[in-house]
């Protein structure tokens, strides 16, 4: 006898789509919500030959319509962008041009909702390309890791940091972490302490290790140390605030090649949980099936939305399927799916418990009708619980909180 199907919840509408189909790349998601209206700006990004745009786009979301503002001063893709406590936004760092080569950049600027436009700021010490952003207490940007230029073409991966002061318009050391890394995240917790956790230290290989080592920046101190590593690997994975005390790890590609522990040649469907309290990982119920360069967002109170994703970076479909994880209960169920799978997109929550995705990479490789054309979608659909999420729990609701999909830190491509 088989069991009944479950029955997916909610419904995703479709909006118009973005001016430019776009994708954004790694561990960051490039939008944020502006207002508590629900406006959303999405800027940079990759077209299908991996260029870095300036584009920049505002969504209405009463209109359901995007409409083209100032572009960017510098075409950037594997930025990032963070909404500030004062409503203007930050880019930083990135690449502009298309691999191999394309220039490094250490130039940042700025967003102004009110005039629609990007002025210069201070620059950051180094160019970086693949790092994470998070918004701190006191409204300053921690930047953390990333790549940079070895010699020639071979790269490196970062183990500095730096703080981005709005007031000063400046950029100051924030000491090193413990390990150098890139494509991973970074979620601001409960006294303002900053988790880092995952991503990878290129060595020169297709499918570079995935890192468990996990680290906390206490903005008080200025000081980086060790916490409870991940109990697996993750890179191109999401780390989820949950509560001010917890963070959700989902998903992420195949651990790289054997001889670190047990080889998956398929993306992850492990989730696991860290409490800041014991600085510990535990693992909670596993998704219904694995994914990689999806995106994870607040869900209301406990709750984070899954959705997209795909297996890997090459010869690849994008998802249709989200699921939503309920940390009270421990469980998984599924939601509605979008009307068109896609990995590598941008995601922000709107008010009243609705989430935003748009763009992203809908084929790649054998899986596109040209293997050597990436497939991108520039369509926009908007998610919505039958019930609704608790828009006071739901951080799409409170634009001055850290913003983005771990707090929205950033944007890639």
């Amino acid at each position: 006898m088989t069991s009944p199907a479950v029955r997916a919840t909610g419904a995703w509408t479709v909006a118009a789509d973005l001016p430019t189909a776009s994708s954004w790349y790694g561990q960051h998601d490039g939008a944020v919500q502006l207002d508590a209206a629900g406006a959303v700006l999405v800027a940079g990004g990759a077209d299908s030959a991996s260029a870095a745009l300036s584009q920049a786009a505002l969504f209405d979301p009463v209109a359901g319509t995007w409409n083209v503002v100032g572009a960017l001063r510098t075409p950037r893709r594997l930025h990032t962008l963070t909404r500030l406590a004062g409503g203007k936004v930050l880019v930083a760092g990135g690449l502009s041009g298309s691999a191999p080569g394309a220039p490094a950049l250490a130039s940042a600027e700025l967003y102004d909702p009110a005039t629609r436009s990007w002025t210069p700021t201070g620059a950051l010490a180094g160019p970086r390309w693949g790092h994470a952003a998070a918004l701190l207490p006191d409204g300053k940007v921690l930047v953390s890791g990333g790549t940079s230029i070895r010699s020639g073409t071979t790269t490196k991966a970062l183990r500095s940091a730096e703080l981005y002061d709005p007031i000063a318009g400046t950029w100051s050391a924030a000491g090193d972490m413990t390990d150098a890394r890139t494509g991973h995240s970074a979620v601001v917790l409960a006294g303002g302490a900053a988790l880092v956790c995952g991503g990878t230290a290129p060595v020169g290989t297709a499918d570079d290790p995935a890192l468990a080592f996990c680290e906390l920046y206490d903005p008080v101190a200025g000081k980086w140390t060790p916490t409870g590593s991940l109990l697996r690997g993750r890179r191109l994975h999401q780390a989820t605030k949950v509560s001010d005390q917890a963070v959700l790890a989902t998903g992420g590609a195949a651990p790289g090649a054997p001889g670190g522990g047990p080889f998956d040649p398929f993306s992850q469907r492990t989730a696991e949980l860290y409490d800041l309290n014991s600085g510990t990982w535990k693992t909670v119920a596993p998704m219904p099936s694995g994914r990689a360069l999806h995106r994870a967002v607040p869900f209301g109170a406990g709750k984070v939305l899954v959705v997209g994703g795909a297996a890997s970076d090459r010869d690849e479909a994008g998802y249709r399927s989200a699921v939503l994880y309920d940390a009270a209960t421990d469980t998984w169920s599924p939601v509605a799916g979008l009307a068109t799978g896609r990995w590598a997109f941008a995601v922000a929550p709107l008010p009243s418990g609705r989430v935003l995705v748009t763009g992203g990479i809908a084929r790649s490789g054998l899986a596109a009708a040209d293997p050597a054309a990436t497939e991108l979608t520039a369509t926009t659909e908007i998610f919505a619980s039958e019930a609704g999420a608790n828009p006071e729990a739901d951080r799409g609701s409170n634009p001055d909180g850290e913003g983005g999909s771990d707090a929205v830190p950033g944007s890639d491509s």
